[in-house]
């Protein structure tokens, strides 16, 4: 095996030193280098050399992946562990390195140990053949006699010196995903989350790039930790230059404690690179893309019209009237079981409610699959109510650190899935209920953060066990009923991550409708998941999360780029408010395989108040994009938007199109509006079009089709 491995695939190069039994260092993540012969190698691993005077510790150096205190590395640690405060500074040495060729892509497998501590390390990185996204994970097994307790197992990928500012998200409940940008200075930029899910506070990843990158331009770095649970993003920068982002578990005290031969595995690593986060963004889709899906069936949800109150005339009527809008999917929300009038009472009790329903559910699902549509059904299996029959017949089902059940949020707290009959219970009850009624998707709700989550009876931790269970929960529902679709809700976008994504067909990205603030949340989201994961619903003309008003069409608009619901009171709307969501949704059934297909892309315009964004098919054949205003413009009229990802040698036919409602009469067009424009791909990008003068949130599509 050659000292310097080069790993190719989906337009990704990594080239990593594998020299002197070290651990792997990664000399260069990004653009493919093409065909390099092992001597081309070598010189790239000398051409990438850092001088070092009289000490490593305070020049620079290619650090491993697993950065080691004992190899001068002062940064953050790779591995923390002890046994009762002894072998507490690993090192490990005497790297074998091979390199697997998979149907997913070369996997570099590195294995070390460290005699003295009797510990062992095996480090997998790989380039995925159909993204380009480079991941990596862990394994520490003990070897040695005593048991050895991990406090932290984080890896890290390097970035160059050219990546000189930082981009994270945080955000709130119905306000995820607001960007935030800072210099990369010297220190640690740290954002971790300790909720037991990541998080609507979250960061989806975190970004490191050129000055001022943006969506088409300037290189950029990021990375992603697969995982539902705790966990820590850092990105780093020593004064001797290196710089690093980094990812791993954050672990309670004795989460992982390995006995004599017991190994720890760590969740994935992703990193994306791209020029842009257009392009960034688009490894992490390819990589979600990568099973094939049936068309993303437009939904009905019953939430916001009509909360809990359920009766079987009501919803039935409901969906009748949504099957004539063209719904295809008919999700009962929350109320459905047994003495759920409002959110204080009865989780757990996952029995349909005979006060409500008497003859059961399956009247109304009879009556849905009559009009066409499938049936999904509400849950939140990990949440319980302190007033529910589960919680009185097994309080010792629900998390106590010592303190009793600790403190409510929403009227919850949290079943602990680490005991088998609350683990059975679930199972038992949701497989049933799907078994019986058919249902065809599951919306798996998560509202309140694990807190003091210790595990009856002893107190210790849980938290690890818990999303390592619901992992296992929803893997062996989907087993038991194939075709199954599960979608990851946590009071929005809470649980939005790889991880889940593994086992969930689509993430409720925030529970805000409003598309105001949906147009950027859904923006953010999209850094990581493609538009047909994300669920995007129209609302009611009045926000319930801020009460601002939209029209119909700005609202149907910022919902068709996703996974298309209806959330409106089809049975208070009146016939003309039907007629146009008719319209809307027949318009993104018409372009499902676009939309659902095409590659995302957002315009860097000048002003911020302007917003263009599109997706334009992998063939460069067709596009649609959106503009939109969304505050009062600094300049006025706005001039000239360019449309970016198009074949710069074909003809565009461009035209504006309107599903719903028509311009008002009067309105003040620009000239190419009225009879369209045919123009070359490059025109398109490098001249543009005159921006139509909208006011603020009102949007206008363009469909674009070459010739």
């Amino acid at each position: 095996m050659t000292d310097n491995i080069h790993l190719r695939a989906g337009g990704t190069s990594l080239v990593v030193a594998v020299d002197g039994g070290r651990l792997p260092r990664i000399l260069h993540w990004g653009h493919d280098l093409g065909e390099l012969d092992d001597r081309a190698l070598a010189d790239v691993r000398l051409a990438a050399l850092p001088a070092i005077g009289d000490s490593a510790v305070t020049y620079p150096q290619p650090v491993p992946v697993l950065p080691q205190l004992a190899e001068g590395w002062l940064g953050r640690p790779g591995l923390v562990g002890d046994s009762e405060g002894h072998r507490w500074a690993p090192k490990f040495r005497d790297a074998t390195t091979r390199v697997d060729d998979t149907a997913d892509g070369p996997v570099l497998v590195s294995s070390a140990h460290d005699a003295e501590y009797g510990l062992s390390l095996e480090l997998e990185l790989q380039v995925l053949a159909a993204s380009g996204l480079v991941r990596q994970r862990a394994v520490v097994t003990n070897a040695g006699e005593t048991p050895y307790r991990i406090g932290s197992l984080e890896l890290a990928l390097p970035v160059p010196s050219d990546a000189t500012e930082i981009l994270d998200l945080t955000g709130r409940w119905a306000l995820e995903r607001v960007p935030q940008r800072r210099p990369f200075h010297v220190g640690e930029w740290v954002r971790a989350s300790r909720g037991g899910k990541p998080g609507l506070e979250h960061t989806l990843l975190l970004a490191a790039g050129e000055a001022g990158f943006g969506f088409r331009h300037g290189l950029v770095w990021a990375t992603h930790l697969a995982w539902s649970g705790n966990q820590v993003l850092a990105a780093e920068r020593l004064p001797a230059g290196t710089r690093h982002l980094s990812a791993g578990e954050v672990l309670l005290p004795s989460e992982v404690v390995l006995g004599p031969g017991d190994a720890h595995r760590s969740p994935w690593q992703y990193g994306s690179w791209g020029v842009g986060l257009d392009d960034l963004a688009a490894r992490f889709h390819r990589h979600l893309r990568r099973q094939p899906r049936s068309p993303r069936p437009v939904v009905l949800n019953t939430w916001e019209a009509v909360y809990f109150d359920h009766d079987l005339d009501t919803l039935t009527a409901l969906a009748e009237r949504g099957a004539e809008v063209g719904a295809e999917r008919f999700v009962l929300d929350d109320g459905w079981f047994l003495g759920r009038r409002d959110d204080t009472t009865s989780l757990g009790d996952w029995t349909v409610d005979p006060a409500v329903w008497s003859e059961g559910l399956q009247p109304l699902v009879a009556r849905v699959r009559e009009l066409g549509m499938d049936f999904g059904l509400w849950f939140e299996p990990e949440m319980v109510n302190l007033d529910s029959d589960l919680a009185r017949a097994h309080p010792e089902w629900i998390f106590d650190a010592g303190h009793g059940a600790g403190l409510p949020s929403r009227h919850q707290h949290v079943l602990d899935l680490g005991h088998p009959g609350a683990y059975t219970h679930l199972f038992d009850r949701i497989s049933e209920l799907v078994g019986t009624l058919g249902i065809a998707y599951l919306k798996w709700d998560h509202n309140r953060y694990l807190l003091d989550a210790g595990h009856t009876p002893d107190g210790r931790p849980g938290v690890r066990t818990q999303v390592e269970q619901t992992y296992r929960l929803m893997a062996e529902l989907k087993a038991a009923h194939p075709g199954l679709e599960i979608e990851s809700c946590a009071s929005g976008g809470g649980r939005v991550d790889l991880g889940v994504l593994e086992f969930t067909d689509r993430v409720w990205s925030s529970d805000c409708n409003d598309p105001h603030e949906r147009l950027e949340i859904q923006r953010y989201t999209g850094l990581l998941v493609p538009p047909e994961l994300q669920g995007t619903h129209i609302g009611a003309e009045e926000s319930h999360t801020t009460h601002r008003t939209h029209p119909l069409d700005y609202r149907a608009e910022k919902a068709l780029w996703g996974h298309l619901g209806v959330e409106v009171n089809l049975l208070t709307a009146d016939d003309e408010t039907r007629a146009a969501i008719a319209g809307w949704v027949a318009f993104h059934k018409r372009h499902r395989a676009l939309l659902h297909s095409g590659d995302v892309v957002h315009a860097d315009l000048p002003d911020a108040a302007l917003r263009l964004e599109g997706v334009v098919a992998a063939d460069r054949g067709e596009a649609l994009y959106a503009f939109s205003v969304v505050e009062r413009p600094s300049t006025w009229p706005p001039g000239r938007i360019r449309l970016p990802g198009l074949d710069d040698e074909r003809a565009y036919a461009v035209e504006a199109v309107y599903p719903g409602s028509a311009p008002a009469a009067g309105a003040v067009l620009p000239p190419w509006q009225h009879a369209g424009v045919v123009l070359p791909g490059r025109v398109l990008r490098l001249v543009g079009i005159e921006a139509p003068s909208l006011d603020v949130d009102r949007s206008v599509l363009l469909h674009v089709v070459a010739r």
